[in-house]
C-alpha cells in the first residue's frame, strides 16, 4: 500500500523555522517524483518545493526560493521540507505528493499519491 505521511506542521511565529517530513512507504523511492504543495486558505493548491526522479533536481515557488530547502533521507524514505523566515502567508495546509512520471512539477495531474497534509500556521 503505498502511503504518504506528513507531520512536523504547527503554529509558529513570523520569522520562525519549521521542518515538514513526508514518511514515503509502498514505492520505490527514487522512482519518483516528490513534490510539496501547499493550499492557504481561500487560495488555490500551489507547489512549493520539488525534487525530480530523473536527476534530481529541486524546483522552488519563487516566493520561497532562499528560505525553503528540500531534502531527503534515501535510507529513512523520507522527504524533507525546512522552511526558514516564515511568514504568514506561508499560512497554509502543506500536501506531500509523489509522480512516477512528471514532467512539470508543478502539474498536480502529473502526481499519483498525496498525503492528507499538515498545517502550518505563521503568525504574525
Amino acid at each position: 500500500e503505498v502511503q504518504l505521511v506528513e507531520s512536523g506542521g504547527g503554529l509558529v511565529q513570523a520569522g520562525g523555522s519549521l521542518t515538514l517530513s513526508c514518511a514515503v512507504s509502498g514505492f520505490a523511492f527514487d522512482d519518483f517524483a516528490i513534490a510539496w504543495f501547499r493550499r492557504a486558505p481561500g487560495k488555490e493548491r500551489e507547489g512549493v518545493s520539488c525534487r525530480t526522479s530523473s536527476d534530481s533536481s529541486t524546483y522552488y515557488l519563487d516566493s520561497v526560493k532562499g528560505r525553503f530547502t528540500i531534502s531527503y533521507d534515501n535510507a529513512e524514505n523520507t522527504v524533507y521540507l525546512l522552511m526558514n523566515s516564515l511568514k504568514s502567508e506561508d499560512t497554509a495546509v502543506y500536501y506531500c505528493a509523489a509522480g512516477r512520471f512528471v514532467d512539470v512539477p508543478w502539474n498536480e495531474d502529473e502526481y499519483n499519491y498525496w498525503g492528507r497534509g499538515t498545517q502550518v500556521t505563521v503568525s504574525s
